[in-house]
């Protein structure tokens, strides 16, 4: 009888929910303090020369001990000019690769075969540890941009890459076996592998000064160097392009949009491959989406059961809101600490936080899992997001038409655990006709913000 009377707490999950749809007053976190934010100056540069470079995201679990499940995950940046290529390497660690703009040719070798890709934006494949692989620009014009999510398979966290050629960070593969093994192995003196295969000595130490600015400038070119239109036409031959009918393949590209969106109206669209619909996914247990939100528009508030998604600005600017909690923007990983600390840790988690900041080209941010999140584009907006633990994740949104979850609760429910009752939550739940994306300027504020605008032309008209 009293349970007629009486409000039932609030589960948290609607505490999330009303964060977005009736804006809650919460305390809010600056960009500085907002651990999910990664600014593009973030990535730390492994190598550049005229030609392009290589760039790699600070570890997630710096940033705060919520990506503690993050520690074996990295974000590597490749960018080069026209006509360059990166030359051949093998990493211990499986890659993701995604095309973010240009074009491009992707050589993947086996131990009997080599298999050659024409790729282009939005193609990704995935790279098995210690492939060895080399990436074309075949474009005359526009730079390449490649993300790459990387897994290692050795330490956590630690990506080795063994290069074929040496630079000046390190010496080539083959240079770390002893001259016996390579004459045996190569059946060839030790001097004509030298110098065929490897980097010259420097064999006079009073040369040594002299050589060392040229041997650094030739070691930086060899990572990314120019090519002519020849060698690309020679390294185009027999090369495929990336399916734009199925993405089931075990080993060639596929493309994010190769597949209607998941989700789409007049405002944005959402693409997404999950690992039942691509066998290179599997075993990774990882989802790549892609969404384009329109200039104005809203990636309405949503959450992921199991999910936790990075995700890259690719191209626009805009804004996210995220709700967690209070203590979360703590930094990087500590020592035990005694047990009434951990107990004051405990309450303040309990404390909801809100988590905001401005989107730019080039930044990251990433979604926890049970985080609620909006995305809201000043311009038009293209984010690419890698799940991890896509395996049974669920997306659950907390505002529109469909897939709504709160609109899912029992009208007896609604009526415990809201302060309206629950026709009036019904009600508010449908002012909002669109799905998963929106205006984001209210209706009823746009209406009223042109009433006044009338208004005051009716006054400014009288004098």
């Amino acid at each position: 009888m009293a349970a007629t009377t009486m409000k039932a707490s609030f589960p948290l999950l609607m505490v999330l929910g009303i964060a977005f749809l009736a804006s809650v007053c919460v305390s809010s976190r600056s960009d500085q303090d907002n651990p999910f934010i990664f600014e593009s100056k973030r990535f730390q540069t492994l190598f550049e020369n005229e030609n392009g470079h290589i760039r790699l995201l600070q570890k997630f679990d710096q940033r705060s001990k919520i990506f503690e499940n993050l520690q074996n995950y990295r974000l590597l940046e490749y960018k080069s000019k026209p006509h360059t290529i990166f030359l051949p390497q093998q990493t211990d660690a499986d890659f993701i690769l995604v095309v973010l703009s240009g074009k491009a040719i992707l050589t993947v070798l086996k131990p009997n075969d080599r298999d050659s890709f024409n790729l282009e934006r939005g193609d990704t494949i995935k790279l098995p540890a210690g492939t060895i692989a080399y990436l074309v620009n075949r474009d005359d014009e526009d730079e390449l941009r490649v993300l790459d999510l990387a897994i290692p398979v050795n330490r956590p966290g630690q990506i080795q890459s063994f290069l074929l050629s040496g630079n000046q960070n390190q010496q080539s593969i083959l240079s770390g076996f002893s001259k016996n093994i390579l004459e045996a192995s190569f059946n060839t003196d030790y001097e004509e592998i030298e110098k065929i295969l490897l980097e010259e000595h420097e064999k006079e130490t009073h040369h040594r000064r002299g050589l060392r600015d040229k041997r650094q400038q030739s070691q930086e070119k060899n990572v990314i160097v120019k090519v002519s239109k020849k060698q690309i036409e020679e390294l185009s031959k027999n090369a495929k392009s990336s399916s734009k009918k199925s993405v089931s393949s075990r080993s060639e590209p596929f493309n994010l949009r190769s597949s209607d969106p998941i989700y789409s109206n007049k405002y944005g669209k959402f693409f997404e491959i999950t690992p039942k619909k691509n066998p290179q996914l599997q075993d990774l247990d990882i989802f790549v989406n892609y969404v384009e939100i329109k200039e104005g528009s809203l990636l309405l508030p949503h959450y992921n059961s199991r999910a936790i998604v990075i995700v890259t600005v690719n191209e626009g600017k805009g804004d996210f809101e995220l709700v967690g909690q209070r203590n979360e923007n703590q930094q990087g990983l500590r020592e035990e600490d005694d047990e009434e600390e951990e107990q004051r840790e405990e309450e303040t988690k309990k404390q909801v936080q809100s988590y905001k900041a401005k989107l730019t080209p080039g930044d990251v941010f990433v979604i926890p899992a049970g985080h609620p999140v909006a995305v809201r584009a000043s311009s038009n907006l293209n984010l690419l997001g890698f799940g991890i633990n896509a395996e049974n994740n669920q997306r659950n949104f907390l505002a529109g038409e469909e897939d709504n979850v709160i609109s899912q609760i029992q009208k007896p429910v609604k009526d415990l655990t809201f302060p309206g009752s629950a026709q009036e939550v019904d009600r508010l739940l449908e002012n909002q006709k669109q799905s998963y994306f929106a205006n984001a300027q209210p209706q009823q504020r746009e209406t009223r913000s042109q009433e006044i605008k009338e208004h005051l032309y009716s006054i400014l008209g009288a004098f």
